[in-house]
């Protein structure tokens, strides 16, 4: 039923404590194990409060930008080019100051059929982006220190490889109901 190829999924959960430990866990896992990171991975930081739907969308937008037909003089495209040579962490401060950016999701945010949370206010489920670069799998969480490299994947396998990934998220917290995917197909 979802259209082929996938070029990325947004996956929303519940933020809980079960995830937070994970989290810590993983971290550190990957500090003292390492893992492979593609230099063609595009990934920044999350420094705006309750902006991780915006950052998840930037996340599956900018590495699959060569799928994408930008309109003329496009925000977003944009911003990607002009982000590309900066550090995750700098290309939070240049998301922080891009006013066409933060004038859009501001505006999307209040179309939605729910109001929309108050920038300050504790929110208890986050967006993170899974997309495929150069034949692997990374999770995007600008929540996190780094990409996760979820490893190997494929055109013709990446919407599989990504659910099972979401599959462990679900099962880490099975009594859980709120968790949402949405899969970005290039038709």
């Amino acid at each position: 039923m979802v259209p082929r190829p996938v070029c990325a999924l947004l996956l929303l959960f519940p933020v809980t404590e079960k995830y937070e430990l994970f989290k810590a866990e993983e971290e550190e896992k990957i500090k003292s194990h390492g893992q492979d990171v593609d230099s063609g991975v595009w990934y920044m930081k999350q420094t705006i409060r309750n902006a991780c739907g915006t950052i998840g969308l930037i996340h599956a937008v900018a590495n699959n930008k060569e799928k994408l037909h930008f309109e003329k003089d496009s925000a977003l495209e944009k911003f990607i080019e002009e982000s590309l040579s900066l550090s995750p962490d700098e290309r939070a401060k240049f998301l922080e100051r891009d006013e066409s950016i933060r004038v859009t999701h501001e505006s999307s945010a209040q179309e939605g059929q729910s109001e929309a949370p108050n920038i300050d206010e504790k929110v208890d489920l986050h967006f993170i982006a899974f997309v495929p670069v150069k034949g692997h799998l990374y999770e995007l969480d600008g929540s996190k220190s780094f990409p996760i490299n979820h490893g190997p994947t494929s055109d013709d396998s990446f919407l599989e490889d990504a659910i099972e990934v979401c599959r462990k998220f679900m099962q880490r917290d099975p009594d859980e109901l709120r968790f949402t995917v949405v899969a970005f197909s290039k038709d």
